[in-house]
């Protein structure tokens, strides 16, 4: 975890820019001690959006497993899908 003050954000903007992109995680900013602010790269940020989302559509497919809607083997996938077979 990277924590750094505010006024580093302040005075160094490029030492935080260059710091979230080069780590490839959220940098904590505080302020007054407390924390305040996170920060991340666009690239972090989406790969992050991008796992989130992986992961509700995992969870979407385990509650329908669950729920007993048919499920297929990945042979069947496999047939339906790229029709070898």
């Amino acid at each position: 975890m990277i924590i750094k003050s505010s006024t580093a954000m302040r005075n160094d903007y490029n030492f935080i820019s260059n710091l979230c992109r080069e780590k490839g995680e959220p940098v904590y900013l505080t302020k007054n001690g407390e924390g305040d602010l996170v920060v991340m790269s666009i690239d972090a940020f989406e790969k992050q959006q991008k796992m989130l989302a992986l992961k509700a559509m995992l969870l979407d497919a385990e509650a329908a497993r669950l729920a007993g809607e048919e499920t297929y083997s990945l042979e069947e996938m496999d047939k339906m899908v790229l029709g070898n077979g």
